[in-house]
């Protein structure tokens, strides 16, 4: 069995997804989740297709745009956004669609999410990997400060009845959470893995995995153990890198820390 480990274009931020490609061809990543947001190249699948061909590179996921920053994406319907991102995964040949639940004051598209999640990956043929999220507080100490639950129907999909999952794991680390217990919960319903880390604080900080606290390489050793078969790609944060030597050296860690650390026992 082999599972591809693929960059996220998220990954490169402030640089461009066409500089993701760049260094994922270049560092020898086997493919791309591609982050529709702000990057105007993100948004046209035509254009993204292209960097795909040229680079060699297949696209297995699109992120749905449904960040706080990216709530005019796509315009302010968030059922049409998840619809054009299926349509840019079709023309991709990408299998998944990572979305987030909704903000609570979402309140209309909340409603229906779970129905409608399911309804979507029936008519698209795509899969729809909700993504785990975590209570929001002002201090990364919990004793005191009080957690605010900002998303609907709740943070954590594997209480839900979602047919498809993604686990990321800096979001784990804010939440609290057991990444291997969270990984049980939802079983054969993983999908897609946000490998990353971070340290329990109250901020999202997408650390290069092996840096934080969440025991990513444990995490995947028992992926591995229970022949996961679905998507792992690598979302970190490299806003603080000052050069493209600092950044690719952390994009360089990450696919080394995976290829490690995701080793699938002999049968």
């Amino acid at each position: 069995m082999t599972v591809s480990i693929s960059l996220s274009t998220a990954s490169v931020y402030p640089e461009s997804t066409a500089h993701a490609f760049g260094y994922a061809a270049s560092l020898g990543y086997d493919a791309i989740e591609v982050m529709v947001g702000i990057d105007s190249l993100s948004q046209q699948k035509t254009a993204v297709g292209q960097l795909s061909e040229h680079h060699g590179l297949p696209v297995v996921a699109v992120h749905a745009p449904c960040l706080l920053f990216t709530q005019r994406v796509w315009g302010t319907e968030p059922w049409g956004k998840l619809e054009r991102s299926a349509e840019m995964a079709a023309e991709l040949g990408a299998s998944t669609v990572v979305v987030h639940p909704p903000f609570r004051w979402q309140k209309e598209y909340a409603a229906g999410f779970v129905d409608g999640i399911a309804a979507l990956e029936v008519s698209t043929g795509i899969a729809f990997a909700v993504e785990n999220m975590y209570p929001w507080r002002a201090s990364s100490r919990p004793r005191v400060s009080k957690a605010m639950e900002m998303y609907v129907p709740g943070w954590d999909p594997s209480e839900e009845s979602y047919a498809h999952m993604t686990l990321d794991l800096s979001h784990a680390s804010i939440a609290g959470s057991d990444v291997i217990a969270m990984a049980d919960r939802m079983g054969k319903r993983l999908k897609h893995v946000h490998l990353t880390d971070g340290v329990g604080t109250a901020k999202d900080e997408h650390l290069v995995p092996g840096r934080g606290t969440t025991g990513a390489a444990d995490f995947l050793a028992h992926l591995a153990a229970a022949r996961f078969d679905g998507q792992i790609v690598v979302e970190i944060n490299t806003r603080r890198c000052t050069t493209r030597a600092e950044r690719e050296a952390d994009l360089r860690e990450s696919l080394e820390f995976a290829r490690a650390h995701f080793a699938v026992p002999a049968r």
